[in-house]
């Protein structure tokens, strides 16, 4: 399919994400994160009786 590694490199950039995206995703991420972590946090807090 494709001949070389260049080629596969020049597609994938056309491919990629605009600034927007990139961001919308890490806040997403960061988001996400703390609602895990800070439940963890939470429960362990809850479980220890304080």
């Amino acid at each position: 399919m494709f001949e070389s590694l260049d080629e596969q490199i020049k597609l994938d950039a056309h491919k990629s994400s605009s600034n927007t995206e990139r961001v919308i995703r890490w806040v997403l991420v960061i988001a996400i994160s703390l609602i895990v972590f800070g439940g963890l946090y939470w429960g362990v807090h809850v479980m220890q009786g304080g």
